[in-house]
Formats: structure tokens, sequence, C-alpha cells
């Protein structure tokens, strides 16, 4: 939703120095709502939110409501530091700079980055994990990691074998411990490990999941050249202590985190191994859900 710039935003809670930022000219604004969180968008180009919808959490809805947890504003084209530098684009956050870079893309991942995190920490009724999940025999298998683990090569491995996409970025949990689908696209990283191409998983041989499900396997593990595959059972407690490493509400709402990772780590099995070829092990994890007997 694109709105003109003649509307205010209200902060719910005022940053120093956003009354200097309010003086700028601003030619366009959004203001939206996702999982509770009410955020506004506004920029100095008109044209640059047509482009923002892509760097959005999935479930994100357009909003009416001008007051707003957090302001961003996206500055296009100004200059680095005004001594001759290249110009770049500036994200700020409430009145905090967040980015300053000559890429325009570069800059609205940032943005989107930074928004999804706003989001993820003050969610109440999910919980957020960095983690990788797809859905197989209507359980999930999660994967939980930051950036740079292997975790997209691997989660492209398992749609390629046929699993269902929940996520590349984050697990959403339910107070039930059960896994809902957060099916933002899947950013494929190159050998020098920067961002390639973001893939739906279609583009991958998979689908999206579209309901919860219950976390049958959990799976610690990590890219390492030469790795041998040689899992070992995590026991409950070592497989929450993981996942909790991963939650990004885990300082500001620990009972609640406690309470959802107890619930799904008591119904799950957990493993852990460093792991080479990801071929090859999503075909090992796979393996952990055999078919159902059939009724004789």
């Amino acid at each position: 939703m694109v709105m003109a710039a003649s509307g205010s935003s209200k902060l719910k809670r005022t940053s120093n120095g956003i009354e200097e930022m309010d003086r700028h000219g601003w030619a366009a604004r959004m203001y939206l709502a996702a999982y509770g969180t009410r955020l506004g968008v506004r920029v100095n180009d008109p044209a640059v939110l047509e482009r923002l919808p892509d760097h959005l959490p999935p479930g994100w809805e357009a909003s009416s409501d001008h007051e707003v947890d957090i302001l961003y504003s996206l500055v296009v084209g100004g200059d680095g530091s005004g001594n001759g530098s290249r110009r770049c684009h500036r994200v700020y956050a409430g009145a905090a700079q967040v980015a300053c870079t000559p890429d325009l893309e570069q800059a609205l991942d940032t943005l989107g980055s930074h928004l999804e995190l706003v989001v993820a920490s003050n969610v109440t009724e999910r919980l957020f994990v960095h983690a990788g999940v797809v859905s197989w025999r209507g359980q999930a298998i999660v994967m939980p990691g930051r950036s740079l683990t292997g975790k997209t090569t691997l989660l492209a491995a398992l749609l390629e074998a046929g699993a269902t996409y929940y996520s590349d970025e984050f697990a959403i949990f339910d107070r039930q411990g059960w896994v809902w689908p957060y099916p933002r696209r899947l950013c494929v990283r190159d050998a020098a490990g920067q961002p390639a191409r973001k893939y739906t998983p279609e583009e991958l041989g998979g689908q999206p999941g579209v309901a919860p499900v219950p976390v049958g396997l959990i799976v610690v593990t990590e890219y390492r050249p030469g790795a041998r595959w040689h899992p070992r059972p995590l026991s409950p407690g070592r497989a929450l202590l993981a996942l909790l490493e991963n939650t990004v509400a885990a300082r500001i709402q620990p009972e609640t985190a406690l309470a959802t990772l107890r619930q799904l780590v008591l119904g799950a099995r957990a493993i852990k191994s460093k792991r080479a070829e990801a071929n090859q092990v999503a075909r090992h994890l796979l393996n952990y859900f055999p078919l159902p007997r059939m009724a004789t």
C-alpha cells in the first residue's frame, strides 16, 4: 500500500533524533503489520516502494494505522559521506542508520532483514528460531542454524528429493510446538558466500507447505568439506539448547521460549553431525520417516 507523503507517522516508542529526520522531504510511505508488530516505511523515491514487498516477511498485511512500533526511512541516492565517496542509499531504523550502500537491492535486503528481526523479537503468539524447515510424511525436519552454515544447500537437496518447503530462515513455532510455514524465497549463495539468487521452492523442485505440522526430527549440522556423515542422537536437553541458541527472543521472552521448546523436543528425535555432500545427507534424513504399514 503506497501512501502519499503528506501523512505523518507516530512512533509508539520515540527515538532520539527522529524529529530531525522528520524534516526531510518524503515522497511516499507505506504502513504494514506483521505478526502483531506495526511498521512504517517512508522513502524519498516513490518507485522504490514497488520493490519493497519482495523484501517483507511472509504474511505481512497493509495497514491504515499510522501509529507504528518502528519507522524505517530509505534515502535513495544520498551521499555516503559528502567527501567524494560513492553515492549510497541509506536505511534508517528510527533515527539509527543501519545501512549505507551503493547497491539499492542490498539496501532493501538490509531493511527487510532488520524489519524481520524486529518482528521476530516482538511477536508473542509465535516463537521465531533461526532454522531451515521442510516437512516429510506429515512431520517437520528442523535444522537450527544461522546463515553460512550450509543450511540452504541441504534444504534445496531435500526439496529435490520430494520434501515440502516451510522455511529457509526461521522456524515459526506455536505454543504447542508445531511449526508453521514461513515461505520466503530461498537465497542460494555462490562459492564465495555471496547471495547469488533468490529462488521459489517450485524453482528448486519443491512445493510450499500450507498448514502447521509437528516436529519429527531436529538436525544439528553444518557443512565441512570432506566431513563424514556420522549422526549421533541428542538428548531432549541438548536439542533444546541447540534451538535456544538460535531463538531470536530467547533473552526477551525466556519463559515463553523455554516452554515452547520443551513442548516440541519431547515429541521429536534429534541428531547431530558434520556433513559434506547435501544430496546424500538428504536421503539419510528422509529415511528417518518410514512409510506407515498397510493394514491387512
